[in-house]
């Protein structure tokens, strides 16, 4: 299998053979309730979307949802998930993208799947992608775990990398985690300054 995962071939292999452990089947819980309280119709980007659940979820509380996974198998296969919503994502580079601006930005195991030597990229183009007062919601693997994917981020780190464009709102631990991730998972609301 290719080894370096900001690489789209690294995801490819990895959809094709079944070996995708970070997928729940299912939305984690604290995103169901942010995103029903969201008024509808705002623009959300769902990058590294993988399966597309929480896309789903996002399309029929009447988001303008924009999902993006650059692992051609990924898209297909959320395209399934999606159904009546699939023209939701496309295959595409989260560092590529030039559609801003949106209300909010989910995360969830984007930037723990990107090696350290991108993270800086992935916070310019997150500040760059959401519209100030917008926020960056969703779940980040705080740890210590140099090798990856996963790969973990000290707190500090992670307020180094945004700090300079968001404000934490509000942190709590992920209440019901994949097993890769468990008591090491926090949800986070950033707000764009």
């Amino acid at each position: 299998m290719a080894q370096d995962s900001s690489r789209a071939d690294f995801w490819e292999t990895r959809y094709q053979q079944g070996v995708i452990p970070w997928d729940a089947g299912q939305m984690p819980s604290q995103f169901v309730a942010f995103a029903a309280a969201r008024p509808p119709g705002e623009r959300v980007l769902a990058p590294g979307c993988g399966s597309g659940y929480e896309v789903r979820g996002l399309a029929e509380h009447g988001a303008k949802v924009l999902a993006v996974d650059f692992s051609a198998a990924a898209v297909a296969r959320a395209r399934v998930v999606l159904g009546e919503h699939a023209d939701c994502v496309r295959e595409g580079d989260f560092f590529q993208l030039d559609d801003a601006p949106f209300d909010w930005l989910y995360e969830r195991a984007l930037l723990c799947a990107l090696p350290p030597k991108t993270w800086d990229d992935w916070a310019a183009q997150t500040a760059r992608l959401v519209r100030p007062g917008g926020v960056l919601a969703g779940y980040f693997f705080i740890a210590d775990t140099p090798k990856g994917p996963p790969f973990g981020i000290s707190e500090a780190r992670l307020v180094e990398l945004l700090g300079g464009h968001f404000t934490l709102e509000s942190r709590e631990p992920a209440s019901d985690s994949l097993p890769v991730f468990a008591g090491r998972e926090h949800w986070m609301v950033w707000r764009r300054r």
